[in-house]
């Protein structure tokens, strides 16, 4: 089925036990980006209190929460019940692709059949999400990495005025947050130079998609990574697009040269020498 991204139409399914309700906006958001998401789900138990936080954002979004009882102690139900919804609806025909909000490995076989079958699986979850799920899907997005900075994990703690070193002297406790509040900002997005994962990478990337005079089309390295590292998101280290991560790198020559298509950029690791 040759379509646009506008005319994908996609089925949303969201493991309440392993997602966020507060990371939904920014979910639906995303899934905008690759489609339209026509059939929205949302599994767990609902006589559950714990889930009281989903029933706002569960009608907000039309999302149609799925009930499912926890028989027993220990063995998760609400699992099942998505997986085999997940099968009924491929087997329907209607979709280009499934979205699975969950952070849990236990969904790796459906993604890889939901892959086999030729559809586009997209998944969504928590950076500690197993790398087996990660590598099931064709692509993988971190929630930290979509959510509003004020809504993601931590941000309960009220902002303190980070420049007071007096109260951070006079408070042992206030000091011990603002330290490690300074450590969570500055660490967030790393030196993309210095991240030796995305250095091998990339330079994987370019030999892939290099010519002979070593120099790679910036879109050849672009389709190759999703193809290795599903989870890769140039929002992971802080630039909306790959080509600006990539001028950031100081291991990169960047290049434009004029093809009979246009102006394309071209890359190349930089000589050691």
């Amino acid at each position: 089925m040759n379509t646009t991204n506008q005319n994908k139409r996609f089925a949303l399914l969201i493991d309440a036990d392993n997602a966020q309700a507060k990371a939904i906006d920014a979910i639906l958001t995303e899934a905008a980006r690759y489609g339209d998401a026509t059939s929205r789900r949302c599994y767990g138990d609902w006589t559950n209190t714990r889930l009281g936080s989903w029933k706002t954002v569960l009608n907000k979004h039309a999302i149609q929460p799925m009930q499912q009882f926890a028989y027993t102690t220990g063995k998760n139900s609400t699992d099942s019940a998505l997986i085999i919804d997940a099968m009924d609806l491929l087997y329907t025909g209607n979709f280009n692709g499934f979205f699975l909000v969950s952070s849990d490995s236990d969904f790796t076989k459906l993604a890889t059949r939901l892959r086999e079958a030729g559809l586009e699986v997209i998944g969504i979850g928590k950076r500690s999400t197993p790398e087996a799920f990660r590598a099931a899907c064709n692509k993988f997005i971190f929630t930290e990495t979509i959510m509003d900075e004020d809504v993601t994990d931590g941000s309960i703690l009220k902002p303190v005025p980070i420049n007071s070193k007096s109260l951070q002297n006079d408070n042992p406790i206030i000091s011990t947050v603002l330290n490690n509040d300074n450590k969570d900002k500055s660490t967030k997005h790393l030196d993309p130079s210095k991240d030796r994962k995305l250095k091998k990478l990339i330079k994987e990337a370019i030999e892939s998609a290099s010519e002979e005079d070593g120099w790679a089309n910036l879109g050849g390295v672009g389709s190759y990574i999703p193809r290795v590292d599903s989870s890769f998101d140039p929002r992971n280290y802080g630039y909306d697009k790959l080509g600006k991560l990539i001028r950031s790198l100081d291991f990169i020559e960047v290049q434009q040269k004029t093809v009979e298509s246009g102006s394309n950029t071209y890359i190349r690791i930089k000589d050691s020498n």
